[in-house]
Order: structure tokens, then C-alpha cells, then sequence
């Protein structure tokens, strides 16, 4: 826990008392600067050796990390791994070793009491020393020993058995989770064991005190369901380190007061179960704003509530309910199988569309130019029955002129007399027209979206084109 300053500040023999005690900080190497520290720490570098796990410390285990390479330091219950920290000490690194492999605590209080060290050391955490916390009564932890993380010997009993039927072999273990604490903030950290999580995997609502937060691996769904054992403030933050899979969220607590446990565990906490099985979970969205696009088409632009973090994926979509006279519209989570890894290292990207179709297109269009680098051609063919119907016809043509690797054509089924364009209904003479790469062996990929016998025609057209499975992705409601 954080400790407030007492009212010698600085402490006394702190490194900050350089003018009253005559001491000097030690000279630091060019690029170990504290703000080198920050970008260090945010760099999602493995700072701990573990990748992103955290594990329960003995005595034992503590004393074989002593050496400047390999120094791990307890510091109030709490063990980290400050070998990577050595050349950015101020007090040098002879000052850390002092602790090295032993409990600096009382070490750490007499010099640095005042540093916000949790903090600046976030990154290197190895996890708590080997002793049991007291659980009161009223907070149900069950098994859990490392505040959220079960022993090893205990995993196999939180792995449904369903999930056992249908995950790969080498995918069995499931995510795990675990939460520390500093004075003023409660941060809960899910274990995906899965590398490559996108901040948009991750799903967090904050209602009533209680918090749901899941995580989206591959074509399962990790959730962790509990009542908080105190308030917290609406609004909390959301991070993912990618390169081991570690999602962190941190929550600011109402009150400073020591938590004894995280809450109680609510609907289907700490399961993993395929998506498909979880069914849909919606939060109330203000209505901010609408606009008339088509003059049968409207945009609705809503706003999440503050306690909420939830992205909408490339490719996927959300589902609304609403009572007709109500400013507020219920949105599930994004739903939908599309994958931007299906889009890696495609030359040539092809979008068929008809109608509100089009509208899984504006994102994936979007991160095609945006993120693509191997992409060399975009083209949209878009059907509607009049010109009325085109949805952001200006600035669709707009971005044409602006974006050379972009084109657009416009196919009508009932023109008025004056339509130049192209008309008619998807056919394979419209295709083979249409699907010409940029060159004889390019990658290419198709994306198509709309009603429901558009579509189907549409995959059967291209499989007579001799597209493959591979090469295209239907869109389905």
C-alpha cells in the first residue's frame, strides 16, 4: 500500500536530500533517464522473466535472485524483479543490492518511504510472497490463494467440462486472472495465455458495483463476474500487452481503504466457453444524435456510458433493442467470426455490397487503407435499386479521387433514364468484370454483405470464378 509522507520530506537520508545531507545522485548512463524508465515500461517488454504471469514467492525462492542480473526485492509482501531497473536507480545499483534476494521493506521506508513505487514498478512485479491472506467470512474466494490465481494443482477444477470437448489439445488450460492493490486503485489482470490481444478483444462494464469483464480468445469467451467488495469510480482504464497476452484493469477505489478481497463471484465468473454459448449482454447507450443519410436510411450516433469499455472489431457488428419513445438504446457486445488476420499480406481486396451491406464494408475499408501496407488495390462494387438508395455516395466518390488505390462502382437494378452507371443484379458477367487484380498472381480476398440471397448468389458466383473458401468471407446477421 501507498504510505503518506511523514512530515520529514524528503525522508531523512532520501537521494532527493541532496542539498541539506550533501549527497549526490549517482551519474546515470546516457538514455537511463526516468522518462527512458516510462517509455521502457510501456514498451510491453517482459520486464518480470515470467511473461506476464505472476506466481507465489517463498523465502527460498527469493534468496536465489541476488545478483545484479538476476535480483528480485520484496518490498511490503510484494516481490519484484528490479534487474532491468538497476541502470535507471538514482541511488545506483550498489543501493539495491543491499536488499537483493531478501525483504527491502524496511530498507525501502527509510530512503524512499515517499516514492510512488508501485508504480514505477508495475512492470516488473513477480507476484506475492508465499503467505495466506485472512479472507473474511462474507467474501467468497473459494480456493484462490494468489488473490485470484489458483495453485497450479488446482486449475484443471475451473476448466468446464465442456470446454475440455471442445478446445484444440494444446489450448486446455484456461485464462486465469489475479488483483493487486495500491492506496487509491484496485487492478484486476487477466492471464489469456494467448499472444497477438487486441484492445478490442476485451468487453468491461461497470453497474451497480459490480464488474464484468470479458475477454474474446480466438472463438471462446473468458469472463470475469464478480460484485466489487467496495465502490469504486465510474470510470477506470483498459490495457493490453499484446506480445504475452496480459490485459490489466485498473479501477479507482471511492475510499483508501485496504480491500480483503476483490467481491463475491457472480453469474458464470472465471468461465471459458465458446462464444457462441455465452448469448448477448447489453448496456444502456444515450442517443445523442440522428441524421438522415438515404431517404430511408438513418445514422444514429450513440454514447457508451462512462463505465464502459467496448470496441467494435473490423468486420463485426452489435445488436439493439429500444422502447420506441426512450433516448436510451440497449447494445449487445460486437458479434460476428471476421478476422483482420484474414487480411495479412493481401495485394488485392474486393467488397460486394447491396444496400445497408455496406455497412460491415465502412470499417473494413477503413483499416484496409489505414493499416494494409501490402494492399495495393481496394475496390467496392455496390448494388442498390436508385441512386436514392446509395449510402454516402459523395463520400465514397470522394475518397476515389483522394485515394488512388481505392475505386467504386455503382450497380443499379432500377435506374431512372438518366443512370450512365451500371445496372442490373449481381451476375458473373458484372464479376468477371469486376475482379480483375493487379497482377496475374496477386493475394487477393473478397468480403460481401447483404440480403441474405445476394449473398448466397454471390459465394456461388465467385466459387464458379474459382475462388476459394479461403479467399472470401460472407457476412451473416
Amino acid at each position: 500500500m501507498l504510505n503518506v509522507p511523514s512530515q520529514a520530506f524528503p525522508a531523512p537520508g532520501s537521494q532527493q536530500r541532496v542539498s541539506s545531507q550533501g549527497r549526490s545522485k549517482v551519474p546515470l548512463k546516457q538514455g537511463r533517464s526516468l522518462m527512458d524508465w516510462i517509455r521502457l515500461t510501456k514498451s510491453g517488454k517482459d520486464l518480470t522473466g515470467l511473461k506476464g504471469g505472476l506466481i507465489e514467492v517463498t523465502e527460498e525462492e527469493l534468496k536465489k535472485h541476488n545478483k545484479k542480473e538476476d535480483c528480485w526485492i520484496c518490498i511490503r509482501g510484494f516481490v519484484y524483479n528490479v534487474s532491468p531497473y538497476m541502470e535507471y536507480h538514482p541511488g545506483g545499483e550498489d543501493e539495491l543490492m543491499r536488499a537483493a534476494g531478501a525483504d527491502g521493506t524496511d530498507l525501502f521506508n527509510e530512503v524512499h518511504r515517499w516514492v510512488n513505487y508501485e508504480s514505477m514498478l508495475k512492470e516488473c512485479l513477480v507476484g506475492r510472497m508465499a503467505v495466506k491472506p485472512a479472507v473474511p467470512k462474507d467474501c467468497h474466494e473459494g480456493k484462490r490463494v494468489l488473490n485470484g490465481m489458483l495453485p497450479k494443482s488446482q486449475m484443471s477444477d475451473t476448466l468446464p467440462r465442456d470446454v475440455t470437448d471442445t478446445l484444440p489439445r494444446e489450448d486446455l488450460s484456461s485464462p486465469s486472472y489475479d488483483w493487486f492493490q495500491t492506496e487509491s486503485s484496485v487492478t484486476i489482470v487477466v492471464y489469456t495465455k494467448q499472444k497477438n490481444i487486441s484492445l478490442d478483444s476485451v468487453i468491461v462494464d461497470l453497474q451497480d458495483d459490480s464488474l464484468r469483464a470479458e475477454a474474446v480468445i480466438k472463438d471462446h469467451s473468458y469472463l470475469v463476474h464478480v460484485g466489487l467488495s467496495h465502490e469504486v469510480q465510474e470510470n477506470f482504464s483498459v490495457r493490453v500487452i499484446e506480445n504475452v497476452g496480459k490485459i490489466e484493469i485498473v479501477l479507482q477505489k471511492k475510499e483508501s481503504v485496504s480491500w480483503q478481497c476483490l467481491g463475491d463471484h457472480l453469474e458464470k465468473h472465471d468461465s471459458f466457453i465458446p462464444k457462441k454459448d455465452t448469448g448477448l449482454y447489453y448496456r444502456r447507450c444515450q442517443l445523442i444524435s440522428k441524421e438522415d443519410v438515404t431517404h430511408d436510411t438513418r445514422l444514429f450516433c450513440l454514447m457508451l456510458p462512462p463505465s464502459t469499455h467496448l470496441q467494435v472489431p473490423v468486420g463485426q457488428h452489435v445488436y439493439l433493442k429500444l422502447s420506441v419513445t426512450g433516448d436510451f438504446i440497449s447494445v449487445s457486445g460486437p458479434e460476428g467470426d471476421f478476422k483482420v488476420s484474414k487480411l495479412q499480406e493481401v495485394e488485392d481486396l474486393f467488397l460486394l455490397a447491396a444496400g445497408t451491406g455496406f455497412t460491415p464494408m465502412v470499417t473494413v475499408l477503413n483499416y484496409a487503407l489505414s493499416h494494409m501496407s501490402s494492399l495495393r488495390k481496394v475496390k467496392l462494387m455496390f448494388f442498390n435499386k436508385t441512386e436514392d438508395d446509395i449510402i454516402w455516395r459523395c463520400q465514397l466518390e470522394k475518397l476515389a479521387l483522394r485515394e488512388k488505390r481505392f475505386d467504386v462502382e455503382f450497380v443499379l437494378s432500377a435506374p431512372s433514364p438518366e443512370w450512365n452507371g451500371k445496372q442490373g443484379h449481381i451476375s458473373r458477367a458484372l464479376l468477371s468484370e469486376f475482379l480483375q487484380r493487379s497482377s496475374e498472381n496477386s493475394r487477393a480476398f473478397l468480403c460481401i454483405c447483404g440480403p441474405t440471397p445476394f449473398t448466397d448468389e454471390g459465394i456461388r458466383l465467385l466459387h464458379d470464378l474459382n475462388f476459394s473458401d479461403d479467399e472470401i468471407h460472407g457476412f451473416t446477421a
